[in-house]
């Protein structure tokens, strides 16, 4: 029997093990890769970098707990971002599960790094409202119609930050994190397109390729992904250091999933290398 069909014959339970030791080792050794922000992701991190202080930035969080290790990493970065940069940070939800991910990003980011942040100054909670894209539609003319008071409970107008914010257009750019429909995709068709409004955000790698063809005209940038998280954590440190500690979830993450990826790619080049090796011995014999 040839080496490609002793691999080719490998017990799948040996792969799997392979694949477990590829993402263990690399998390127990601390293996990190250098990364680079692409073009895609870039555009945002020098939207949010240009923007005036005091600039109004609407964050939705448009996913939930089976995607955290893709989307908080970009909800966090994007969020710190923000509020390095001096700008109001409206958090809300279209998904019933984000609000509890937008609480994880408030205690991890804005309290845990900035605590002399005041709310309703300079960042603020609305929470999860039902109603998907028909919740778009109604707050893109009417935001106080819809939120009348805050996650908490309290009156709206009680917060200076929210004085002279009547509609969607009163932002200066809408970012969402999302992991399906609605997300990023109904943003721009229900917001972005109707209004001419600057839409961006980060998605799961699955998602990604289908809002690709949105960019860059109707779709400022995107993050793809852990990549993509990893990317925008990379310019972000590269422009504050100091956040070196904090910011760099996704780069950390990046090693035992590209060693993981090799694995993988390994085992199906493999696969298909003994499949046409069969496939031409079949052949032969037939011919014999």
């Amino acid at each position: 029997m040839s080496v490609i069909d002793k691999l080719a014959s490998i017990d799948r339970r040996i792969i799997f093990l392979l694949i477990a030791l590829a993402v263990i080792i690399p998390m127990l050794l601390n293996l990190v890769f250098i990364v680079r922000p692409s073009p895609i992701v870039q555009a945002i991190f020098d939207r949010i970098e240009s923007l005036p202080p005091g600039s109004r930035v609407l964050l939705s969080f448009d996913y939930g707990p089976s995607t955290v290790p893709e989307n908080q990493p970009m909800a966090d970065a994007l969020a710190r971002h923000c509020l390095i940069k001096g700008h109001r940070l409206y958090i809300m939800a279209v998904w019933a599960t984000g609000e509890a991910q937008a609480n994880v990003t408030i205690a991890r980011v804005v309290r845990g790094e900035f605590a002399e942040k005041k709310y309703g100054e300079d960042w603020i909670q609305l929470g999860y409202k039902a109603g998907n894209q028909g919740l778009m539609n109604a707050i893109f003319t009417n935001l106080k119609g819809m939120y009348t008071t805050d996650a908490s409970g309290a009156d709206i107008n009680s917060f200076p930050m929210m004085a002279g914010v009547n509609g969607l257009r009163d932002f200066a750019l809408i970012l969402s994190v999302a992991s399906g429909r609605p997300g990023l995709k109904e943003w721009i068709q229900f917001v972005g397109d109707r209004g001419n409004i600057p839409i961006s955000g980060g998605t799961t790698a699955v998602e990604a390729p289908l809002l690709y063809p949105y960019y860059p005209k109707q779709l400022l940038g995107l993050m793809g992904g852990l990549q993509g998280a990893a990317e925008y954590e990379a310019a972000l440190v590269l422009k504050y250091p100091k956040y070196l500690a904090t910011s760099t979830t996704a780069v950390k993450n990046m090693g035992p999933q590209a060693v993981a990826h090799l694995v993988i790619i390994f085992f199906v080049i493999i696969g298909n290398v003994a499949y046409f090796t069969q496939r031409s011995k079949d052949k032969k014999s037939r011919t014999a």
